[in-house]
C-alpha cells in the first residue's frame, strides 16, 4: 500500500512537472512557428493553424532577417555588450571575492559592508547621473559605455555571491597550500577557482541573461549604431508594426540564444545552486 501511494505521488509530481514544462515551452513553440510563416499567414490565423497546414512553414523569414542590416548589426552589438560584461564581472568578482574571504587588509569589513549596501541601490537612481558623466567622458552612446555601466552595477551582487561561496571553503585546505609554498595567486588560480567553478558558472549565466535581455540601460546609453537587439526590435515595432515576418524570427533569435546558453551550462548551474544547501 505504501509503495502504491509513493508511486501515485511520484506520478502526480511527474505529471505536474510535465504540465509546467508544456506551459513554459508553448510560447517559445508559438514564436518559432510564427517566425516560419509569412506575414499573410500570420494575419490570417494563429500560429497553431500551421500544425494543420505545414506547407505554410519556410525559412524565408530568416533569409530576410539576415538581409536586415539593422537586426544583424544589433545582434552583434548584443554579443559585444553581453560577452565582455559577463567576463569582466566574473573575473573582477572572483578576485574581489577571494580577497574579501581569505586575505587580511585594512578596511576589509567596512569595504565589504559598502559592497553589500550597494545591492539595495536601484539601477534607475544612477541612470541620469551616470549618463551625464559618460557624456563628459565621451562614453555616452557607445558600446564601452553600456558595458561599463553593466559591469559597475553587476559587481556588488557578484562579489557578494562569490565571497560567501569562497568563505565556505575549508580553511585547512588553504593553509595546507600555503604551507606547501603556494602564494596567493597560485592558490587562487589552482585551488579556489576549480573548487568555485559551480558558483562562477551560475554567476556567469545570471549575468549573461541579465545583460542580453536588458533594454532599459541600452535604451538610454546606446545610440543607433550601438543599440542591442532588444532596442532594435522595439524600434522596428514602433516604425513597422506589421512586419511580423522580420520581428518574429528576430525575437526568436533573441530568445533562443540565452536559452541555449542556460542549457549548455545547466550542469554547472545546478551544482552551484545545490552547493549552498549541502555545506
Amino acid at each position: 500500500m505504501n509503495a502504491l501511494r509513493r508511486g501515485l505521488g511520484n506520478g502526480l509530481v511527474q505529471a505536474f512537472l510535465v504540465l509546467v514544462g508544456l506551459v513554459w515551452v508553448t510560447p517559445l513553440a508559438g514564436l518559432f512557428l510564427s517566425s516560419l510563416r509569412s506575414a499573410q499567414d500570420n494575419a490570417g490565423g494563429g500560429w497553431w493553424t500551421a500544425l494543420k497546414s505545414p506547407g505554410q512553414l519556410s525559412f524565408e523569414n530568416y533569409s530576410a532577417l539576415l538581409g536586415n542590416a539593422g537586426i544583424t548589426r544589433a545582434f552583434w552589438n548584443t554579443v559585444l555588450i553581453s560577452v565582455p560584461t559577463t567576463v569582466l564581472v566574473v573575473v573582477i568578482a572572483a578576485l574581489a571575492g577571494y580577497a574579501f574571504a581569505w586575505m587580511d587588509f585594512p578596511g576589509r569589513e567596512p569595504v565589504f559592508l559598502l559592497v553589500v549596501a550597494l545591492l539595495v541601490v536601484p539601477v534607475q537612481i544612477g541612470l541620469l547621473p551616470v549618463a551625464k558623466l559618460f557624456g563628459q567622458l565621451g562614453l555616452f552612446g557607445t558600446i564601452p559605455g553600456v558595458v561599463l555601466f553593466h559591469v559597475s552595477y553587476g559587481l556588488p551582487f557578484a562579489i557578494f555571491l562569490l565571497r560567501n561561496y569562497f568563505a565556505e571553503m575549508p580553511k585547512e585546505m588553504l593553509e595546507a597550500a600555503r604551507m606547501d609554498g603556494g602564494g596567493e595567486w597560485r592558490i587562487f588560480t589552482r585551488l579556489v577557482l576549480p573548487v568555485g567553478r559551480p558558483a562562477i558558472a551560475s554567476l556567469a549565466i545570471f549575468q549573461f541573461l541579465w545583460v542580453w535581455n536588458d533594454m532599459l540601460v541600452a535604451l538610454l546609453f546606446a545610440d543607433s549604431s550601438s543599440q542591442p537587439l532588444t532596442v532594435e526590435l522595439q524600434s522596428q515595432i514602433r516604425q513597422f508594426g506589421s512586419n511580423i515576418d522580420v520581428l518574429a524570427p528576430g525575437a526568436f533569435v533573441s530568445l533562443v540564444v540565452p536559452v541555449a546558453v542556460f542549457f549548455a551550462f545547466q550542469r554547472h548551474f545546478v551544482q552551484g545552486v545545490m552547493a549552498g544547501s549541502v555545506k
